[in-house]
């Protein structure tokens, strides 16, 4: 605890910080879920590129942005020699 001591009263200084992880846990839930009945990936690789996914999808739903149009604007712009789009902004913030 005394080497978390900071982090630990974080919440203190910044008073709008979440006291727990809960919503990122339960944001999680049901990709845990699919990841247990699926079996996972067989690679390394796989889930890393697993991880990246969920990671991307679940900043574009809680941006309320469309994460398969900004999916398939990254593969365009792959496919296309383009530097990958930056992820959306969160509507009403822009």
């Amino acid at each position: 605890m005394l080497n978390d001591w900071e982090a630990i009263f974080r919440v203190l200084e910044f008073p709008h910080l979440p006291l727990t992880n809960n919503e990122a846990e339960r944001a999680l839930r049901h990709w845990v879920i699919l990841r247990r009945i699926s079996y996972g990936t067989r690679t390394e690789a796989g889930s890393c590129v697993f991880a990246i996914l969920i990671s991307v999808i679940e900043t574009c739903r809680k941006r309320k942005q469309s994460p398969w149009l900004y999916l398939a604007a990254v593969i365009h712009s792959q496919r296309s020699g383009l530097a990958v789009p930056k992820l959306p902004i969160a509507k009403g913030s822009e």
